[in-house]
């Protein structure tokens, strides 16, 4: 069984046993988190498609951690003009392990 959640402005296609990173979550580790924000759940040829979110879908989580992201490099270069600027940014996340899907 499978299903589409919405987390973060971001869609994830996830199963039960998964372990996904999203946008970071105000959760602490350890804790259960429950996305009811689910599109589509779907199982072999059974799929229930949500208009826009399924009735009755719920997808858990417990949150195993928290950290940041490898580092994104920017440079704004223009050649000849002694111009040139650097800067450099770690986007956080949540580490989730998928525990349940219900619904459909």
């Amino acid at each position: 069984m499978y299903a589409v959640i919405h987390t973060g402005g971001k869609q994830y296609r996830v199963q039960q046993g998964e372990v996904l990173r999203v946008e970071k979550l105000p959760a602490e580790a350890g804790s259960q988190v429950e996305f009811d924000r689910v599109l589509l759940i779907g199982e072999g040829d059974n799929l229930a498609v949500g208009r826009p979110f399924v009735e009755g879908g719920k997808v858990t989580a417990t949150v195993r951690n928290h950290g940041k992201g490898d580092k994104v490099e920017i440079v704004k270069f223009r050649r000849r003009k002694h111009y040139m600027r650097r800067k450099g940014h770690r986007q956080s996340f949540t580490e989730l392990e998928i525990t349940g899907i219900q619904g459909g």
